[in-house]
């Protein structure tokens, strides 16, 4: 039980340090500093454990314990992705705290906001059972609710919010009803079991069937996946921009990850099925109609997400759509179904952390009250701005997917990891949609190169924001010229 308790580390200091960020906001009246580098400070050392036990594999730890019981694993891709989450949270609250200040008064709950988040994001990740999931789930959703609204005097802020609310509570209905069926016809919540019970034919197929379509339902809307995206663009709209980065990054990977643990105890592998005989045609049958349904609203979700940005005038709707877009690109990952799959979302999910974050905390340092935020308002940015225009175009060549930067390796990954899984159709439809991208990737650095204006843009240097954008920027140059190393952990974690 003392292992148990050593390797659980990251949950329970998440858990412990967001309480307590919540009594530092309470006990430290108008000193926002405290409550700032207390979370900063938090993020760090929970991200330093989770390193600690990423190399942890459940033969080393037994983890049906009276603890866990049959609720969390440790280690491995859950590790791995506390410490996305970590870093997702740090690069925010470093672009955050000056950006609240330019837009409205700064509020302390933003910080305990963020820590609540990545505890949610890493139940998701920790998450050995459907009931587990849908905690972390709503959790994460809760707080965005909470963030999408948070300049309250905007009435887009509010509206986006609003719409988020309503519509993100309507999507968890169908998570629920769909868990529901899922423990009607295997009497269990625990996805291992879950799995056994589909492959031993002791499940029914009908309900299962049911079940993961309703779940598929609430999990699409937290990926943002066609035809599940509406809310997308006017919620990243009205959200503050460093939130938006946020929302659209680790909220994502943690949507991905829940997908990934809920598709393999509910899709059986070709490998898992072939080493069975009772029902596996009909378990095949099951197995190939659910990837095709994913790879469908994959392939739509790519290609509406980008003709639907080729449109945009304003930058960050531009971005909200270019997330719709990525989201396919993840999903595709899904479809693939293996440990290829799987790696490729991993390896994804960090480098279009970095990317999407950095675009949105360029666009959060350049907007002013809600203001200038169309193609226009940067065009001579690199004049006035070359430092900003100069990070700004790394971070759209690396979304365009192009060498030598992080998204290249990353698409590249999830493009044979479906090819080989026979779905070359998609990655033809992944193509297409990738080269409609360019355009406006690339449209909006040839208005910061190429285009003038005719107002000056007058915008303030902040150190801690610039940290933010120096790492975004090194690490899409790192895992651009040098994927392999977390290509290789990433596979041997799942």
């Amino acid at each position: 039980m003392t292992m148990e308790i050593i390797y659980g580390m990251p949950l329970i200091l998440i858990i412990a340090l967001s309480v307590i960020v919540l009594l530092v906001d309470a006990f430290t009246g108008k000193n926002k500093a405290i409550a700032y580098y207390f979370t900063i400070l938090s993020l760090i050392v929970v991200g330093i454990s989770a390193a600690f036990t990423i190399n942890v594999s459940p033969e080393q730890l037994k983890i049906d314990t009276p603890i866990t019981g049959d609720s969390i694993v440790f280690g491995g891709y859950a590790a791995f992705f506390d410490i996305i989450f970590c870093v997702a949270g740090l690069l925010t609250l470093f672009a955050s705290k000056n950006y609240m200040l330019k837009e409205y008064e700064e509020y302390k709950e933003y910080y305990s906001l963020i820590m609540f988040a990545v505890a949610g994001m890493m139940f998701i990740a920790h998450a050995k059972n459907l009931l587990m999931i849908f905690i972390g789930i709503e959790l994460m959703s809760i707080v965005f609710y909470v963030l999408a609204g948070f300049i309250r005097t905007r009435a887009v802020a509010v509206e986006a919010a609003l719409k988020y609310f309503l519509l993100g509570s309507f999507a968890t209905g169908f998570l629920l009803y769909g868990i529901a069926m899922i423990y009607g016809a295997t009497s269990t919540l625990v996805l291992p079991q879950i799995l056994d019970s589909i492959i031993q034919g002791n499940a029914d197929i009908t309900y299962i069937r049911i079940g993961f379509g309703l779940i598929l339902v609430g999990l699409a809307f937290k990926t943002a996946a066609f035809p599940f995206h509406q809310w997308a663009p006017d919620v990243y709209h009205g959200a503050p921009s460093t939130s938006t980065g946020f929302m659209s990054t680790a909220g994502k990977a943690a949507a991905l990850i829940a997908f990934i643990i809920v598709a393999k105890a509910v899709i059986p592998t070709t490998i898992a099925i072939e080493s069975i005989s009772t029902g596996s045609l009909e378990i095949t049958k099951f197995s190939e109609t659910a990837r095709l349904i994913i790879a469908v609203i994959a392939g739509f979700t790519m290609i509406i997400g980008n003709i639907s940005a080729v449109v945009q005038k304003n930058v960050k709707r531009m971005l909200a759509y270019s997330s719709v877009a990525h989201a396919g690109y993840l999903l595709m990952g899904i479809v693939a179904n293996n440990q290829d799959g799987w790696a490729g979302i991993m390896f994804y999910a960090t480098a279009y952390t970095f990317m999407q974050l950095g675009a949105f905390i360029i666009v959060g340092i350049i907007e002013d009250n809600n203001s200038r935020m169309d193609f226009d308002d940067y065009a001579g940015l690199y004049k006035s701005h070359p430092w900003y225009a100069a990070l700004m175009a790394i971070f759209m060549f690396s979304l365009a997917g192009l060498p030598p930067f992080a998204g290249f390796p990353g698409k590249y990954m999830l493009f044979i990891s479906v090819i080989e899984s026979g779905y070359l159709w998609l990655t033809i439809v992944a193509v297409i949609s990738t080269i409609i991208s360019i355009y406006f990737y690339i449209g909006l650095v040839l208005t910061m190169y190429f285009k003038t204006s005719e107002h000056s843009l007058e915008i303030r240097d902040i150190s801690s924001t610039k940290i933010s954008l120096i790492i975004s920027a090194i690490f899409i140059f790192i895992l651009g010229i040098l994927p392999n190393s977390l290509i290789d952990l990433a596979k041997s974690l799942f």
